[in-house]
Formats: structure tokens, C-alpha cells, sequence
């Protein structure tokens, strides 16, 4: 007899009670030009990409993230992590804005040679981005308490070392454009969060070090690294 239960995935919401129960994980790729040049792929005038991960690959601020099997080179991308609460459909640029329920730090983290390796043969990322535990996110912070994330720094330290500084405003594609151009291929629900991108710097991690995710106006993420899971 099985016995099915569930997770879903839930991040909690800055000085509210209820959660934000997540519904679906879009990222973008490329979306800093530096971050493109250090990793010497693709056209810095690309129109916007998208891939996903799944829902209960978010782990909520704080909790360790276990080191991922079929890797030997883990990496770290810091990015703004923008929580929908309203449908979006083929949505305009200008009203974009309108369904953000608010803002979040996270991590994209990724098996860098799985990745590497998907890109050089033409095959999906899933292997590279899409596995176990491999998006770190913090609280969200609604509009109405911090407003718009459209500027500002982001950066990521490793046990106490800065290696990730950006602002949000080196985005080539900025929020509304993001939601906007995602909205022309899936009808965008509340419980839908998108990761932007993130800035150069990205690196290797192992067990035991420790992140901290800054993006400014809103709380900070921190997590460690643990053994492998399996």
C-alpha cells in the first residue's frame, strides 16, 4: 500500500502569518552582460531565455542544502527572486508591474559540468539546473512594504568573501520586460516565482561553506552547505 503526501513548497512572507505556496520556478538566462563574458557563451543581444525548476526544488532561507550527487564542480548565481500573485497572459510592458506580489532573495545554484556538458551536445538543462534542493530562497517582502526592486546591489559572499557584487539595474532585460516577455509562452499564476539572472562572479562551493545573498531594500538569505545527500 502507498501512502502519498505531498511537499509543497511554501517561503513565508514578510510580517505576515500565511505562507506564499509555490505553484511553478521560471529563470532567465543570461541576463547580466558581465555574467555573459565570463562564461563565453551565447549573444549579449539575445532576446530573454527561459528554463525551469521544479517547485519543490525551493528551500526556504536558512535551511542547509545538501551537496548534489553527479557533480564535481557545484556552483552558486545570486539573483532577485519575483513572487507573482495575479494571472498574466501576453501581459504589456507597462502593466507588468501590476501582478508582483513582491520580492525575494535566492540562489540558482548549479552543476556547472552537467550544464556544460548539456550545452555543448544541444540537450535541456534539467541535469544542470533543475535537480534536488537547488533553489534557495528567502522571505518575501510584498510591494506595498519595499516597493519595486528595479535598482539597487546584489551580491553573494562565501564564507565571509564578497564574490558576487551587481545592481539590479545591469539587468539587459529588467522586471517588467521579464514577466511581459515569460507572460507571451505561460499563463503566469499567483504562486509563480521568477529568478532574473544573476551577476559575474559565479563559483564553485563544498560542504561546509557558508552563503550569504544580498540584495538591497530587502533581508538578507544565508545558508551552509552539507554533505552529500546520497
Amino acid at each position: 500500500m502507498f501512502a502519498f503526501s505531498p511537499r509543497i513548497a511554501a517561503l513565508p512572507i514578510v510580517r505576515r502569518e500565511d505562507q506564499f505556496p509555490v505553484r511553478r520556478v521560471y529563470c532567465v538566462g543570461r541576463n547580466y552582460v558581465a555574467h555573459i563574458r565570463e562564461m563565453k557563451e551565447g549573444d549579449e543581444r539575445d532576446p530573454p531565455f527561459f528554463f525551469q525548476k521544479p517547485a519543490d526544488a525551493v528551500v526556504a532561507g536558512g535551511a542547509d542544502v545538501p551537496y548534489p550527487p553527479q557533480t564535481e564542480d557545484f556552483q552558486f548565481e545570486a539573483e532577485l527572486v519575483v513572487a507573482i500573485g495575479g494571472e498574466a497572459v501576453d501581459i504589456p510592458v507597462e502593466r507588468a508591474l501590476d501582478v508582483v506580489f513582491g520580492y525575494a532573495v535566492g540562489v540558482d545554484l548549479t552543476r556547472r559540468d552537467r550544464q556544460r556538458e548539456s550545452f555543448k551536445t544541444g540537450l535541456p538543462w534539467e541535469v544542470g539546473k533543475a535537480f534536488d534542493c537547488s533553489a534557495p530562497c528567502g522571505a518575501i517582502h510584498p510591494v506595498a512594504n519595499v516597493g519595486h526592486r528595479l535598482s539597487g546591489e546584489i551580491s553573494l559572499s562565501v564564507n565571509g568573501v564578497e564574490r558576487q557584487r551587481g545592481d539590479l539595474g545591469q539587468m539587459i532585460w529588467n522586471v517588467p520586460e521579464i514577466i511581459s516577455n515569460l507572460s507571451k509562452s505561460y499563463r503566469l499564476q499567483a504562486g509563480d516565482l521568477i529568478m532574473t539572472g544573476t551577476p559575474a562572479g559565479v563559483g564553485p562551493i563544498v560542504p561546509g561553506d557558508r552563503l550569504v545573498v544580498s540584495v538591497e531594500g530587502l533581508a538578507p538569505l544565508a545558508f551552509s552547505i552539507a554533505g552529500k545527500e546520497f
